[in-house]
């Protein structure tokens, strides 16, 4: 790099730190000094305990209901396919206006709106699934079933956006804020935050499954009661992280910004969404991001169609049970495994070894279905199947971990609610897909080509975040640099510098600090 625009860099550098730094001071100029170390892992465990509730109850609810949908209506297939395609579908659709409203409110009102739109929603739903399952004469009419489906696909609607609301606010803003400046500290807070929604993941549908198992009823009572009880706990903890840390107090939009309060008409509301949906195309975070939303395009995973098929091919739930378990150990080893590479080679080379790795392990899945196998090779086949898709979680959720980490360090605090709430639209737009795949091809042995569009679309997924890579760094893989002690203990954000593909003398300096 030329000397001058060195010097010219390291200036703008060292003065937009200057002027955050300026805005934090001027927006809470009584603040206490900087937290400790001992009460930053304080408020941490606040945070985490208010994230495990929301998250727990999310996913017993999740999953719960549809076995509340199958004890209610146990001769069709159809009330849960239209109750889970309206959810995704409200998430897919609406998202984008909520990341306006992350970037403009006021945090805490954010997550506390968040919770009580998880909850009550659940709790009225439940006392639904309980009054029908109780008086089942109220669902025998065909009106009778379209209301309820109607009233309680609303709700899930509500929840899921809720759901997705206290998730970019937590993951993508919080987080960010409660660990400032530490990068170490974000990276480990990315883990445990990963880690919380794992073990919920799988322990939250094996919990209720268990109870509802012994009856449908007290199963729907445990979650309308887990979900009531659980509102105070999450308000109180993550009103002592608001209140302990300045920082969250800071507005994220100055008043020069804030949005007009005269209404918006139709025409106005589009062409919002297009600059929104513009801008966050033309970030220079968009190819991480949108490479980590491909990724819920797919059935190789442990998910109902998967399972559905393994069940299909002679396996046994508990031998199914069993090897979702091993699965989720795979993905727990992922945030140890993600911090340490991250920290030992800056998070944009490890995101290319992790999303690589997951490409090879679910290619080779994808080609087990396509081969050719006798009646005495099948059950082979299969453990070979299940043993690829377990070996690919690891570089999924790794490729996770480093996603994050780029986004959350580039993404301005002004728009990380839009931007994120973009991410989260194109996840469920996936999600959709995902699951049309297999209700295109609904037979064991069509399974092959949803997995064929799966690995096409981790694929393409790979593409883009290779690109992404070649365009900051000037090359894919470096091996001496990235085997070089020197370099192991970088933060992560040193490896991001941008290596322009053109010669020096015509870089400008606004290329140069981007």
């Amino acid at each position: 790099m030329p000397e001058s625009l060195k010097h010219d860099e390291e200036y703008l550098i060292a003065e937009t730190n200057s002027m955050r730094s300026q805005q934090l001071q001027h927006a809470d100029a009584t603040a206490s000094p900087q937290q400790t170390d001992v009460e930053i892992r304080r408020l941490s465990r606040r945070l985490y305990v208010s994230h495990a509730l929301s998250t727990w109850n999310s996913r017993v609810f999740e999953f719960g209901a549809f076995l509340f949908l199958a004890h209610i209506f146990p001769q069709t297939l159809l009330p849960a396919s239209v109750y889970a395609l309206a959810r995704a579908a409200s998430a897919a659709l609406f998202s984008p206006w909520l990341g306006s409203y992350i970037d403009r409110a006021d945090r805490l009102r954010v997550v506390r709106q968040s919770i009580l739109g998880q909850r009550l929603p659940v709790v009225v739903s439940c006392v639904g699934f309980l009054l029908m399952s109780i008086y089942t004469h109220l669902i025998q009419s065909t009106s009778g079933k379209t209301i309820t489906l109607l009233i309680l696909s609303s709700l899930a609607c509500i929840e899921k956006l809720s759901a997705v609301l206290n998730t970019i606010s937590v993951e993508r803003d919080w987080v960010v804020v409660v660990a400032g400046s530490d990068e170490s500290g974000l990276a480990t807070m990315n883990a445990q935050m990963r880690r919380i929604d794992l073990f919920c993941k799988l322990v939250g549908p094996l919990a209720i499954s268990f109870v509802d198992s012994n009856s449908t009823q007290l199963a729907i009572l445990v979650t309308g009661t887990m979900s009531s009880v659980s509102v105070m706990v999450e308000y109180l903890a993550i009103a002592r992280v608001y209140r302990s840390i300045p920082a969250l107090r800071v507005a994220k939009v100055t008043s020069d910004e804030a949005p007009s309060p005269s209404p918006k008409n139709l025409s106005e509301r589009f062409l919002d969404t297009a600059t929104i949906l513009l801008s966050y195309f033309r970030h220079p975070s968009f190819l991480p991001s949108f490479a980590l939303a491909l990724l819920y395009l797919t059935a190789l995973s442990f998910s109902g169609q998967f399972i559905t098929y393994l069940l299909a091919q002679g396996l046994s739930s508990a031998t199914i049970a069993l090897f979702r378990g091993v699965a989720a150990i795979f993905e727990m080893s992922a945030t140890w495994l993600g911090p340490w590479l991250n920290n030992r080679i800056g998070a944009v080379r490890s995101g290319i070894w992790f999303l690589n790795a997951e490409l090879v392990f679910i290619v080779l899945s994808c080609a087990l279905l396509w081969l050719p196998a006798s009646d005495s090779q099948a059950d082979g086949m299969t453990l070979a199947l299940v043993l690829a898709v377990i070996l690919s979680r690891t570089g999924l959720w790794g490729f996770d971990l480093s996603a994050q980490l780029i986004i959350q360090d580039e993404v301005e605090p002004e728009v990380r609610g839009s931007f994120s709430s973009l991410e989260a639209s194109f996840q469920n737009t996936f999600e959709m897909l995902a699951f049309l795949s297999t209700v295109m091809f609904p037979r064991p042995e069509q399974f092959k080509y949803p997995a064929a569009m799966s690995a096409a679309a981790v694929a393409l997924s790979a593409l883009l975040y290779a690109y992404f890579v070649r365009a900051r760094r000037g090359h894919l893989l470096h091996m001496s640099r990235c085997l070089d002690r020197k370099d192991r203990t970088r933060p992560h954000s040193q490896g991001w510098e941008s290596i322009p593909l053109e010669e020096p003398h015509e870089t400008s300096v606004e290329d140069e600090v981007r």
